[in-house]
């Protein structure tokens, strides 16, 4: 799916999705785990994919202080267990579940509207 890069002061946004990659700013395919805050990206995250995220992988989410967390869990919407998403909780940090598809489209309006948001994304495992 093609996302259209609309001006906004952040920094990163997505500009493609497809099956097992995400595309920013026109310029770099990702294809593996990653944490894309407005400012930053962080690769190289939740490489266990869904069955694998730990309670270390989300600490290193909550780490980064976002407002809200839109963990994409890859072409479908699978929810971690409760503990794993306790650093989040515990830091008063917002967070909704859902596949990466959705989590890109919904990070792209809330960082137009200037919000504090990461996407923590998933990719499905070979």
């Amino acid at each position: 799916m093609k996302l259209h890069l609309q001006s906004s002061d952040a920094q990163n946004l997505f500009t493609a999705c497809g099956d097992g990659f995400v595309e920013l700013n026109k310029q770099s395919r990702h294809e593996r785990g990653l944490i894309v805050l407005t400012d930053r990206v962080v690769e190289n995250w939740g490489q266990g994919g869904v069955a694998g995220l730990s309670i270390d992988d989300m600490a290193q989410v909550a780490s980064l202080e976002p407002a809200i967390v839109l963990l994409g869990t890859g072409s479908r919407q699978i929810f971690p267990p409760p503990a794993v998403l306790r650093p989040l909780i515990e830091a008063k940090i917002g967070y909704e579940v859902m596949d990466v598809g959705a989590a890109c489209r919904t990070y792209n309006l809330l960082a137009g509207e200037g919000r504090s948001v990461a996407a923590a994304l998933l990719f499905d495992r070979a």
